[in-house]
């Protein structure tokens, strides 16, 4: 009996973190509808809910014609579950990627993130081999302070991984959101401490768009 109920509290602890790729297919289904642009500097930017609400990320990065399939909510597992949809489909020559947010948040392990990052950069070179691909650390926010240690792990793993392609590159977003006091800077958030305003993307604009290569 007690084995059994050991069981059952693994199950439902596992139930807890898994995510149905699913509750995304309504805003799946409208990111379909997105135009397929031919252009040679095709740039797709892709992730959690900081890069959905990267308003003026056209202008921004204008290096670029650029391709916004960011979901909100989402983690790595979920882009990888839809990663034909909102990467592979375009054939982009570069492909910027921001997920592991929420992934820490429900409790997942950093080095399980990297795996499935792993496997989301496989299956995109698999199909596009000379594809630049950039990972993005997870950010620094207020509301997800106490979570530091995990986020710095998960960003040194993706740093890490990063340096063993050269088709990678990693793109720290961590320290430039921090103030002197080595503090998510409050005046970059909206109302939440979670999501940025303006201010926090013009921190994004310098670090992601100025990214070379």
């Amino acid at each position: 009996m007690r084995t059994i109920l050991l069981v059952l509290s693994f199950l439902s602890i596992v139930s807890l973190h898994a995510q149905d790729p699913h509750r995304f297919d309504e805003e799946i289904d409208s990111l379909k509808q997105l135009p397929k642009p031919k252009a040679e500097n095709l740039a797709v930017f892709t992730g959690s809910s900081s890069m959905r609400l990267w308003e003026g990320l056209a202008e921004d990065c204008q290096q670029y014609t650029v391709v916004n399939t960011g979901f909100g909510g989402s983690q790595m597992s979920d882009l990888l579950y839809f990663l034909d949809e909102l990467v592979l489909r375009y054939q982009a020559n570069k492909v910027f990627i921001y997920e592991g947010d929420n992934d820490i948040n429900a409790d997942k392990r950093p080095d399980s993130i990297l795996i499935t990052t792993k496997q989301v950069v496989a299956k995109i070179h698999k199909a596009q081999p000379d594809t630049q691909i950039y990972l993005i650390s997870a950010k620094p926010s207020l509301s997800r302070w106490s979570l530091k240690a995990q986020y710095e792990t998960f960003n040194d793993l993706l740093k890490n991984y990063s340096e063993t392609d050269d088709r990678l590159t990693y793109i720290d977003v961590w320290d430039v959101m921090l103030n002197a006091n080595g503090r998510p800077e409050p005046s970059i958030f909206i109302a939440d401490s979670l999501h940025m305003n303006r201010l926090g993307y013009e921190l994004w604009k310098k670090v992601i768009c100025a990214t070379p290569k």
